[in-house]
């Protein structure tokens, strides 16, 4: 009985217990219902050593705020009979307890806010707006002819072109919007909700997502580049935030359609208009700006040539939110269709063919001139406007293509013509094909220039006030002081006695030694440098005037242009200009314009150089109908041969040598009628005859021949002179057609007795005659011994025959 009392008397506590620990608990709430009976209660007790239902109540409360007390220990906390004092406490103290929990977790969540809000603070006031990411800036620089309007290919780190945007219909920027961010015209630049849904998915799956608005991605990719970080996406949302209050939103949305990729190797709606409907961006329909926006968040795997079914379903998305949203008309939407994009095909390399030459020698003499880095030329978008004739090019390249029958394979061949008024270069052949062969022919590829040197030695002549009508011997073979083998002319052919006119028209190479021998191979050398030759040239070679120092196509036209121009050097170049993408001017060509020699200097070597063409070894080019000198060329051994030839408008070189597979000179053998020495002439005439169609036939200032015949001291070749100078004059035959070959015919002919008659030189056609001549002793034809008469090596010359066995090394014309 008095157990059931004291049970009773405690019921009310304990169910107020019960109700209140059964709001501590996670499941059995109605186990301490006070409308429960006490056997109800008794039975529900699960304390085995007879405590009752109140001490069940005690010892949960006590597992709860002790975790490790025992049942047992919590069942002998009673101060008395009938009065249970854990009873009466335990709700009091949960609820405390539960109190503390509450404040504690308020101020860890107000704490966080608060170090969220200041690190926010922090770092949206630290925040500044950057320069642009160089990359997204990114544009292509695109390089055009001469006209400034016809392509010829471009520069680019990215297929990217930077457009105004005012300039694209307002479909085109809503369609984007419509497609990537409805609110972009309301937000602040950042969508937390977005944002929210990101961290919850990066959370779960472990992936860096971001919840980005069009502000969003126009930040990452204009200003940060890409961000995948926490740290980096929250530098993000703060400058999104900031550019919506700076920048309005006509320009966030220009900038983010200039940087997006869009496919196809296409960044910006500009370059994604031509790679997907080969049309400009200004162009596009309502339909098709609706397909490019609609594929943006998977540009190459929603290619309608890929996915179609995917593309279309984005299309009509697309369309309907225009629609939805006010852009479009219901009409237009009806009208909408999915439209059909250009048939995607492999690009053709922009350096494919000759324009790899072009390209290459643009960016080349841009970057070299310290006006512009290589990484500035893909990048910067500007316009780059060359000297390149785009009908002159194609007419150099076909000719250059073209090769005769018999030409043995791997012959290479070289070109570059210009305007030697002003230096622009108008056309290049540096081979077929750029991909195949990288080294231009033209600018990079070095040969032995031969007698086209010889012209440089002319020009010292007249510096030297020595007359073009001097004499020399011009017999082969001849020995020369200092050298261990003696010199040849082409096929040892002798000559006789040549003045300088003649000497240059035939190209022969023992009148021109002896020439260099009088004036110095160091001061030859000098004039080819300051002429604008940049290669080495020995200075202490007598050879140097035979051309055995290698040189480009492209050197040695730049030094008979400075001929061709009286004097003035012109440098070559074929950059005219470099424009910005909004067409200011930020470059033009530096041509020097400077004068090295004097007019009449060079006029002279111009009219020597007539006779090339007229009578001498170019006589092809004479078919050209036009004013021109020229010069040909051939190294030692037939290693190579060349030719330049001008007009006063237009000057051009061509050479061609033929390497083994090591590199290493061949000899250039005799093909289709051609010896190794005509062919560039016959390249030259083929050219010329179509660049110069349609032009005016321009003469060369006229040459006043004032200096000394014989050199200011006499001493110079005989001493004596022809009076005629350029007229044009037979040629004499050696019985050997070798350089190699002993000279065993005697050269004949009458030599002028006084200097003012070339009749000397009548009998040389006739191979293996004597001729008889008058004059004085020890002069061009006397009965003495003369110091020229060691044509034949140390033979005496009587009567102005010459005998000797000395056998010629080098050769060339």
């Amino acid at each position: 009985m008095a157990s059931q009392k004291r049970s009773a008397s405690s019921r009310p506590r304990s169910a107020r217990s019960a109700r209140s620990a059964s709001s501590t608990r996670g499941t059995g709430g109605n186990a301490y219902d006070s409308r429960r009976s006490n056997e109800t209660f008794g039975t529900a007790s699960r304390n085995t050593s007879g405590t009752r239902g109140s001490h069940r109540a005690h010892g949960s409360h006590s597992r709860r705020n002790a975790g490790s007390t025992s049942h047992r220990a919590g069942a002998t906390r009673h101060s008395g009979p009938g009065t249970h004092r854990a009873e009466g406490r335990g709700p009091k103290t949960r609820v405390k307890g539960r109190h503390r929990i509450l404040k504690w977790s308020l101020g860890l969540i107000l704490g966080f806010i608060a170090i969220a809000a200041a690190g926010f603070a922090y770092l949206y006031v630290t925040t500044e707006i950057p320069q642009p990411e160089k990359i997204a800036m990114a544009a292509k620089t695109t390089v055009y002819y001469a006209d400034g309007t016809t392509p010829i290919g471009s520069y680019a780190a990215q297929n990217r072109e930077i457009i105004d945007c005012s300039t694209l219909p307002k479909y085109v920027g809503q369609s984007i919007v419509a497609s990537e961010n409805r609110t972009f015209y309301q937000d602040r630049g950042i969508d937390l909700r977005g944002i929210a849904r990101a961290l919850v998915t990066n959370l779960r799956t472990g992936s860096r997502q971001g919840g980005s608005t069009i502000t969003q991605q126009y930040a990452e990719r204009y200003y940060l580049g890409e961000t995948t970080t926490y740290k980096g996406k929250m530098r993000e949302a703060i400058l999104a935030i900031k550019i919506a209050q700076t920048q309005s939103k006509d320009t966030v949305l220009c900038n983010y359609m200039n940087t997006i990729y869009l496919g196809r190797g296409a960044y910006g709606i500009q370059a994604a208009a031509k790679a997907y409907y080969n049309k400009d961006a200004k162009d596009l329909t309502v339909s098709e700006a609706a397909m490019l926006a609609g594929i943006i968040p998977a540009p190459s795997t929603w290619d309608p040539a890929i996915s179609p079914k995917q593309a279309t379903s984005r299309f009509n998305r697309v369309i309907r939110i225009m629609k939805e949203d006010g852009y479009i008309t219901a009409a237009q939407a009806q009208e909408a269709a999915m439209p059909q994009t250009v048939v995607t095909q492999t690009t053709e390399n922009t350096y494919q063919g000759y324009k790899g030459y072009l390209l290459t020698m643009v960016e080349q003499e841009l970057v070299n001139s310290k006006a512009f880095t290589k990484d500035e030329l893909e990048t910067g978008g500007y316009k780059i406007v060359t000297t390149f004739d785009q009908n002159t090019q194609n007419q150099m390249q076909s000719v250059g293509d073209n090769r005769a029958s018999g030409m043995p394979e791997g012959m290479q061949i070289g070109a570059l013509a210009a305007d030697p008024r002003d230096g622009s270069i108008k056309s290049i052949y540096g081979g077929n094909d750029y991909l195949t062969h990288q080294l231009n022919n033209a600018t990079q590829a070095t040969y032995e220039p031969g007698s086209t040197m010889k012209p440089f030695a002319l020009l010292g002549a007249a510096q030297a006030g020595v007359s073009f009508n001097t004499m020399f011997n011009g017999n082969s073979p001849q020995t020369f002081k200092g050298l261990v083998s003696s010199v040849a002319n082409s096929g040892n052919v002798s000559y006789g006695y040549v003045d300088l006119y003649k000497a240059t028209a035939y190209s022969v190479n023992t009148a021109f030694m002896r020439l260099n021998e009088k004036l110095t191979p160091q001061k030859t050398a000098d004039i080819a440098h300051a002429a604008g030759i940049t290669s080495d040239i020995d200075g202490t070679s007598p050879y140097d005037v035979l051309g055995i120092n290698s040189v480009t196509v492209k050197e040695l036209t730049q030094a008979h242009a400075t001929i061709a121009t009286g004097g003035v050097k012109h440098t070559l170049h074929c950059v005219s200009k470099v424009l910005s993408s909004d067409s200011k001017e930020l470059y033009t060509a530096k041509t020097g314009d400077e004068r090295v020699f004097e007019e009449n200097d060079c006029a002279l070597v111009i009219k020597a150089m007539e006779g090339t063409v007229q009578y001498g070894t170019g006589k092809e080019a004479r078919s050209i109908g036009r004013t021109i000198a020229g010069k040909t060329g051939t190294a030692n051994d037939a290693y190579a041969a060349s030719f330049v030839g001008y007009t006063p408008q237009l000057i051009s070189t061509w050479a061609m040598w033929y390497p083994d597979a090591n590199g290493n000179p061949q000899e250039i053998v005799d093909f289709n009628g051609y010896t190794h020495s005509e062919y560039p002439v016959h390249l030259f005439t083929e050219f010329m005859k179509q660049a110069l169609n349609g032009t005016e036939n321009i003469s060369f200032p006229t040459a006043t021949d004032d200096g000394k015949v014989g050199g200011p001291d006499g001493t110079w070749g005989t001493g004596r002179g022809s009076s005629s100078g350029a007229k044009r004059y037979s040629r004499s035959s050696s019985s050997s057609s070798s350089p190699s070959a002993t000279a065993t015919t005697p050269a004949t002919g009458t030599a002028p007795s006084t200097g003012n008659t070339d009749t000397g030189n009548t009998g040389a056609d006739t191979s293996g005659s004597s001729g008889s001549g008058t004059g004085e002793a020890g002069s061009n034809g006397g009965n003495g011994t003369s110091t020229e008469g060691n044509a034949g090596g140390n033979g005496t010359t009587t009567g102005g025959t010459s005998t000797g066995n000395t056998t010629g090394g080098t050769g060339g014309q």
